[in-house]
């Protein structure tokens, strides 16, 4: 009776060798979580990582990964995303490694029906912010396109007003809200009493702020952390660089400074000189003002061309998305190689392929040019930055993000497989819409959307980031 007793066990054991839905072999494997580095094979099932060995495995499917880096999927916290479904652009992002992409800085007004209009359509994973300047404009009768352009920029709100303004801030937190979003350089008549209401609402939710500080970079970032301060909501300042240009270097450091005095704070950026907002947005309220050099930093996409003082005022009657150079690449290089920050693009979502390289070429840009090329930081440091770090920054509200940034046995099989001595951002600011090389595969819970360099758009792998 032994025999056909051995023989049943080496026969179970090879069934459950094979019990992988697909097998990744030869990868070298990061993981910022536990400091791996180093050849493995990575079993997947139903969408879950289910093995990280150096042993034999086998599966339904199999990937040779040898050459090839094996991450967690790119997580973007910052990709605007206002239109209903935008595939266009998601297929720019899983092109660029991102597997999971938020709209958490301008957020919507509406959180069931922004996963309503995304369900089973998305590519990617996906989640949003409730956010105080899109349920401003509602509330105010503001009709602009995205961001406030109206009475929500310019007008005081009423004590009524901002009751039901942070009425419906708590509501999209109880339907499933990621945090509360802040575009406060974009609603500057908003006063600090009712920005310090909002707050509150997050704070009582365990909810983080993810603020676009207003503009001056030392003021808005001390409103934004005395606001965290008091009411005890942990703060996410978006895109550093951007907002604090050539004073970047203080800025982080005043947000390591409150981090070392117990605040809760973190902050992202990208590897860009440039960033863009909405021509008519009260960003530029005193444009008049401007110097006729402010204007020659200004680029109109729809044309390739430099702004003047006469082309501007012909542009922002009827809006559009303007591209401002505002920041020097040593600035960027120094900001980016500092450990406090995460990255994240700030990408664009308007109808149509991108307008701003950094919605194509954000993270692969980080990993040719500033990883490989300029050795900047080491290639753990940026993973950590891509994926890692941002997990980290949600998933005390959101318990879906402790699966998420990681290779580890139980998290999401979100895998970003890269050649690092061949990925590079091919995005330019004359041609924003151009796909990143060098990332052949991409998975999502488990599904290929990369595969062989190619996107696949009909993989609708994406899954909703929400608090249940």
């Amino acid at each position: 009776m032994a025999r056909p007793i051995l023989l049943l066990t080496l026969l179970a054991t090879a069934l459950t060798a094979q019990n992988y839905d697909l097998v990744i072999l030869n990868g070298r494997v990061i993981d910022p979580e536990s400091g791996l580095d180093a050849i493995r094979n990575v079993g997947i099932r139903q969408g879950l990582i289910a093995a990280v060995t150096t042993e034999a495995i086998a599966g339904a499917s199999t990937l040779d990964a040898r050459s090839l880096v094996v991450a967690p999927g790119f997580i973007d916290l910052h990709q605007h995303a206002r239109l209903a479904i935008n595939s266009v652009n998601y297929l720019f992002k899983v092109m660029d490694g991102v597997t999971t992409s938020l709209e958490l800085e301008i957020g919507t007004a509406d959180v069931p029906g922004w996963y309503a209009a995304r369900a089973g359509q998305a590519v990617l994973n996906y989640g949003v912010a409730i956010g105080h300047a899109p349920i401003r404009m509602a509330v105010m009768g503001d009709t602009g396109a995205f961001v406030p352009t109206g009475p929500a920029a310019n007008r005081a709100a009423t004590d009524a007003e901002i009751a039901e303004i942070a009425r419906r801030v708590e509501l999209g937190l109880s339907q499933g809200a990621l945090a509360v979003g802040f575009g406060i350089a974009y609603t500057p008549a908003a006063s600090t009493w009712e920005l310090l209401a909002m707050f509150r609402a997050a704070a009582k939710a365990n909810a983080n702020a993810h603020v676009h500080t207003r503009s001056g970079a030392g003021p808005g970032l001390l409103e934004a952390t005395a606001l965290a301060a008091i009411t005890g909501t942990p703060l996410h300042i978006v895109h550093a660089a951007s907002s604090a240009g050539a004073q970047t270097p203080q800025f982080i450091a005043a947000i390591r400074e409150a981090r070392a005095h117990g605040l809760d704070i973190t902050t992202e950026m990208y590897p860009y000189t440039a960033g863009s907002s909405q021509i008519d947005s009260a960003l530029y309220n005193g444009w008049e003002t401007y110097s006729d050099a402010d204007f020659e930093s200004f680029l109109w996409p729809k044309t390739g061309e430099r702004l003047t003082r006469a082309t501007f005022a012909r542009y922002r009657p009827t809006g559009g998305l303007v591209i401002r150079f505002t920041n020097r690449e040593e600035t960027v290089r120094a900001a980016l190689a500092d450990p406090l920050t995460i990255i994240a693009s700030d990408g664009n979502n308007t109808p149509g392929p991108p307008q701003h390289p950094r919605t194509a070429g954000t993270f692969a840009r980080v990993l040719g040019r500033y990883v490989r090329e300029e050795k900047a930081l080491t290639l753990m440091e940026a993973i950590r930055k891509m994926t890692l770090l941002p997990a980290q920054r949600l998933e005390r509200r959101v318990p879906q993000m402790r699966n998420k940034g990681r290779i580890r046995v139980g998290a999401d099989a979100d895998l970003t497989l890269f050649d690092p001595l061949k990925i590079s951002d091919q995005a330019t600011f004359d041609q924003p819409a151009r796909y990143s090389t060098g990332i052949p595969h991409v998975l999502v819970n488990g599904i290929f959307v990369v595969r062989d360099g190619q996107p696949q758009p009909t993989a609708f792998a994406g899954r909703p980031i929400r608090v249940q």
